[in-house]
């Protein structure tokens, strides 16, 4: 059987732009494949710059812990492209989809669209849609790819909700340069007569502009972070308020600060999607059992911690933006005053990045930062140049050819605490250190 890997190679063909934003060419794919988009449970949107993927994280544990089956959808894949289709089952934690089920979905997509121009983002989102309609289930989390007003996701016509989570800077070349583009960008997911939900935003201006275009296109209800709903820390708990009650619910299992953000912003979706009439327990146990690999991931077991100096602490993430940036280095700060710890960044980073902006949120904080090539990325920085734009920031830097030789060089330093080790910069980066380590996303 052809596989899934070998399609996708030969979806790359039928456009000359890996990225091309518009919705006429998997409008045109999805009517020809009979609109499964219209065929789907219904679907809660998230669109962001940052905390999409672990909002969704939170609003599948605790739909799965009310009981229900739950589809998602989320990209970019980590390790191998089946993780960007999750598919729900009654009663369980559902499965990613299979090898021969993906085959299929792509080869009828592939059939249908006879050598058309589509990018592969758009033709394999038309096969994710086909399968979701196939498979029952009681919800859809549906991810934006890029942006929302032109992504390939961007086809439902009313979903039962729809969010956007903070926004930041971050794929300048197709969303603008200002917070003001990106936000109009985002909130082209919102649809007239359908709930939308503004995340706590980190700018201002972005929370504005998101209110203005929910107004004018007349979302409805429109729930705005911190009006609407709140989310706080207190007592190491998580509480969250609305104007259907208030929540005092356990601390998120996911790390950092920004994920009691993340949480509070999962509940004021669920609850406007109607979902507001689960028990407390529900809530309680889909922010303790959450999980979403390679942000903020501690690395007990596998090949790696036993590379790693005796009794460090390794954690990876794939934070790559300034924003992203900002928040690890807090969870990163939080983590020094309960115990303390040299800092050490094993980094790597593609161009297209703001590598600098990046870099700033560590200073004063990481002792070193070893820079490392992404392996099979064109797009990524040589190691040299990642080291040198983290020296312009005043940190002290090197190089390994590895992820694995950057740990191993670290038995050569002598330190009054072992150090506490943050492979992050890249998603891609993510992906093959879970490889490495043989701890792939389940």
């Amino acid at each position: 059987m052809e596989s899934s890997d070998a399609l996708i190679a030969r979806f790359l063909a039928l456009h000359p732009k890996t990225i091309d934003l518009s919705l006429g060419r998997i409008q045109r794919l999805l009517a020809q494949l009979g609109h499964p988009e219209r065929r789907l449970p219904p679907v809660i949107h998230v669109a962001g710059t940052n905390g999409k993927g672990s909002t969704i994280a939170f609003m599948r544990a605790i739909l799965e812990s009310a009981g229900l089956s739950v589809h998602v959808y989320t990209s970019p894949h980590l390790v191998r492209f089946h993780e960007r289709i999750r598919l729900g089952r009654l009663g369980g934690g559902g499965r990613y989809v299979s090898e021969e089920r993906l085959v299929e979905a792509f080869r009828r997509c592939e059939a249908v669209n006879a050598g058309e121009p589509i990018t592969v983002f758009e033709i394999t989102t038309a096969a994710a849609l086909l399968i979701f309609a196939e498979e029952p289930a009681d919800v859809l989390l549906l991810e934006v790819g890029l942006g929302g007003r032109f992504d390939a996701t961007n086809v439902i016509d009313r979903p039962a909700a729809a969010v956007v989570t903070p926004i930041g800077h971050d794929h300048a070349e197709y969303l603008g340069t200002t917070l003001q583009a990106i936000a109009r960008e985002k909130a082209g997911i919102f649809k007239r007569g359908c709930p939308a939900i503004i995340a706590p935003q980190d700018y201002a201006e972005a929370d504005q502009t998101l209110r203005d275009e929910a107004e004018r296109i007349g979302a409805s209800p429109l729930l705005v972070g911190q009006q609407d709903f709140s989310v706080h820390e207190e007592g190491g708990r998580l509480v969250y308020q609305d104007e259907k009650g208030l929540l005092d619910l356990p601390r998120p299992r996911l790390i950092g600060r920004h994920q009691f953000t993340n949480a509070g912003t999962a509940i004021a979706a669920l609850r406007a999607a109607g979902f507001e009439r689960f028990e407390t327990s529900a809530f309680e146990a889909g922010l303790t059992r959450a999980e979403w690999p390679g942000r903020l991931q501690r690395l007990n077991r596998g090949r790696l911690p036993e590379i790693a100096p005796q009794g460090c602490e390794l954690w990876l993430d794939g934070g790559h933006n300034p924003d992203g940036g900002r928040v690890l280095a807090a969870a990163m700060a939080d983590r020094s005053e309960r115990s303390d710890a040299p800092l050490v960044l094993i980094t790597g980073m593609l161009g297209t990045k703001d590598s600098q902006a990046f870099f700033k949120n560590f200073s004063g904080l990481a002792r070193e930062v070893i820079a490392v090539p992404i392996a099979g990325q064109i797009a990524a920085r040589p190691a040299e140049e990642v080291a040198a734009i983290a020296s312009s920031v005043g940190l002290t830097t090197s190089t390994a050819a590895s992820v694995e030789s950057a740990l191993a060089s670290l038995h050569n330093y002598v330190w009054d605490h072992p150090p506490r080790i943050l492979i992050c910069g890249s998603l891609y980066l993510a992906g093959e250190v879970l490889a490495a380590n043989g701890t792939l996303p389940e």
